[in-house]
């Protein structure tokens, strides 16, 4: 024999209604903080441009282009801080991510449980550390050794280039490229460690049961199914690279020229009105560029993480 227990529907219906207000409170309350962070981000691009509006206005697309930067003569060309960006940022590339991909392959396929994780910590430091003393450390410690042995190796060897000609000053693009290198190894590693600890062990079992090595393992079933994952490491490298301006400014010379020699001194988009508002513009240009590689790295993570986690 069974007695039905029914609650009055006084009783009930406040009790639901008052988790639906607390539902939709915690809902809007944490809407508002997301919009926040929006508006954060939309207002540096208004006052950006509101504040570059001058500069905008008397040179155009032009100022992306221009190669003279004469405040005397006010005459304002972006193109040696754009070009000084990219190439800095593309050499530090190429120096970081075989070091990186390359440590995160040993971390997540070959290293030992209790070397794993000193290693992975040690590597996750380096990006603790402000920009201010890789700076330092670039000043006091890179440039007298890219001066005093890098630069003439590689002038002696390759100098018939005419990336590798000049004097050897030790601060310029190469030893920016190198202090960039340190700083963006341990995102570029960290990003490329999550996403190879993504793979099915299935990809790894099949492939070293039909008996492949640990490297061919290796480069033929964890690399390619973490692909598109490691592009997303490596261009959240590359944003961190062209948003990076302290400690490359500290090296890199702070001449605005545009050469093809490595060795010589250039600069980064890193008193009167109009030399402010192109200051600034550069700004603008610098986080629009910095804003789309992250929003681009951001979704090829996205694309191989989010299969991942619905396996799991």
């Amino acid at each position: 024999m069974s007695h039905d227990v029914r609650v009055p529907r006084a009783v009930t219906v406040p009790l639901r209604r008052r988790i639906n207000v607390g539902d939709g409170l915690f809902r809007g309350v944490t809407a508002m903080f997301a919009l926040t962070i929006l508006a954060v981000l939309g207002s540096i691009f208004v006052v950006l441009a509101f504040q570059s509006r001058e500069s905008i206005t008397t040179f155009g697309w032009g100022f992306l282009t221009g190669t003279t930067w004469d405040p005397v003569f006010k005459q304002f060309g972006a193109w040696p801080f754009v070009y000084g960006t990219l190439v800095s940022s593309f050499l530090a590339l190429l120096q970081a991510v075989p070091l990186g991909v390359g440590t995160a392959v040993f971390l997540s396929e070959l290293a030992t449980p209790w070397l794993r994780s000193p290693v992975s910590f040690l590597v996750e430091l380096l990006a603790t550390i402000p920009s201010v003393v890789y700076g330092l450390w670039g000043i006091f410690v890179l440039v007298p050794f890219v001066r005093s042995y890098v630069e003439p190796v590689l002038g002696a060897t390759l100098g018939f280039l005419p990336f590798f000609q000049g004097p050897a000053y030790g601060v310029g693009m190469l030893t920016a490229s190198m202090v960039l290198a340190v700083m963006i190894v341990p995102y570029i590693t960290s990003v490329t460690h999550e996403i190879l600890r993504a793979v099915p062990a299935d990809q790894r079992e099949a492939a070293l049961a039909l008996g492949a090595t640990t490297w061919e393992m290796i480069r033929t079933a964890v690399l390619p199914y973490g692909r598109t994952g490691i592009i997303g490491a490596v261009m959240l490298g590359l944003g961190r690279a062209i948003g990076e301006t302290m400690a490359v400014t500290m090296v890199i010379g702070n001449r605005s020229d545009v050469s093809l020699s490595l060795f010589a001194p250039a600069n980064t988009m890193a008193t009167y009105d109009l030399y402010v508002h192109a200051l600034i513009e550069i700004g603008l240009v610098l986080l629009l560029v910095t804003v789309v590689i992250n929003v681009l790295a951001r979704l090829l993570v996205w694309s191989v993480a989010a299969p991942g986690a619905r396996r799991g």
